[in-house]
């Protein structure tokens, strides 16, 4: 039998309880048998005792018992990627060293895969290989509508210690979003404690002031306004799910095509396409186990850009 097991939470499964997180991981582990492996302390987090519903960070460290992980694990199955997608996502790569890849995500294309997701990132790692024995892991994520840096790692080791940076707020983020209407200031910081709660209709929307609500800091100033919109950069100190749109709409001026949460935002006739989410993560700079960080940025998409000259605004 193989000995204990110590498992990091990825970013993919940040903010959920632990039995889903053990039914995603292994699924034939029945409700039952957890409950007694977490009873009798065979299961922790971060060497302490846990419950089922107990709400689990990326980055925390939990205790698979001996043998488990053999018994009931999840094997990967993983079709292969096509020639075209393999080149197609080599073609968005900004930086590459021995520890990342940072690549330029395009918006419409999901980070991770899901029922209703035909294509995704997560699935096309591996020809993001290059000369490394290891396939390349999420270290955070972004909208499906959103573009710009997504950062990978290039290891295990590496995982861990971006995934720790993120969590701990040492890598800076850059957003640039262009928004329905203009804030009353040109610069400010919106502090709202956000929790994922179920939405009017179905389904879940993140909601400030919900049950379990945690921390969420975005500081944020104008760029440039013309007439019914205004171009923002962000700075999330934080890294709830959807914390830039949700702040953006607390601050009275929802992102242009946010359907989700700016559905009631006044209409703004611009180029095409209609829709989209104008979302752009902008920068990143991650710091490095060796040497000084590196910055990252993403230029615009020929979407973003049009917009951006409608508007008069100026890219540089």
């Amino acid at each position: 039998m193989s000995p204990a097991r110590i498992l990091t939470v990825g970013p993919d499964d940040d903010d959920i309880r632990l039995d889903r997180w053990f039914r995603r991981h292994f699924p034939a582990l029945g409700h039952g048998h957890l409950e007694k492996l977490l009873r009798t302390g065979q299961i922790r987090v971060d060497g302490g005792r846990a419950r089922a519903s107990m709400r689990i960070e990326a980055g925390r460290a939990v205790r698979i018992p001996p043998g488990l992980a053999e018994e009931y694990s999840r094997p990967e199955r993983r079709a292969p990627v096509s020639p075209s997608d393999a080149e197609f996502l080599r073609s968005r790569v900004l930086h590459r060293d021995d520890e990342a890849i940072v690549i330029d995500k395009p918006a419409g294309l999901a980070v991770q895969g899901g029922s209703k997701v035909k294509s995704s990132v997560d699935a096309m790692l591996d020809a993001l290989r290059f000369e490394a024995g290891e396939r390349p892991r999420l270290v955070h994520r972004l909208d499906k509508d959103t573009s710009g840096v997504l950062a990978l790692a290039r290891s295990r080791k590496a995982a861990a210690s971006l995934v720790a940076a993120f969590r701990e707020g040492r890598v800076e983020k850059q957003y640039w979003a262009l928004v329905s209407g203009v804030p009353q200031r040109e610069s400010g910081v919106v502090d709202l404690a956000l929790a994922k709660a179920p939405a009017l209709g179905g389904g879940e929307s993140v909601q400030a002031g919900a049950a379990g609500a945690k921390r969420a800091r975005t500081a944020w100033e104008v760029v440039a306004e013309a007439r019914r919109v205004a171009w923002l950069s962000l700075r999330p100190e934080t890294g709830r799910t959807h914390q830039i749109r949700v702040h953006c709409r607390a601050l009275g001026t929802p992102i242009v095509g946010d359907g989700k949460y700016g559905a009631d935002a006044p209409r703004i006739d611009g180029p095409p396409p209609a829709g989209r989410l104008m979302l752009h993560a902008r920068r990143l700079v991650l710091p490095r186990s060796h040497g000084p960080p590196v910055a990252v940025t993403a230029p615009l998409d020929a979407a973003m850009r049009a917009q951006w000259a409608f508007w008069g605004f100026d890219e540089s």
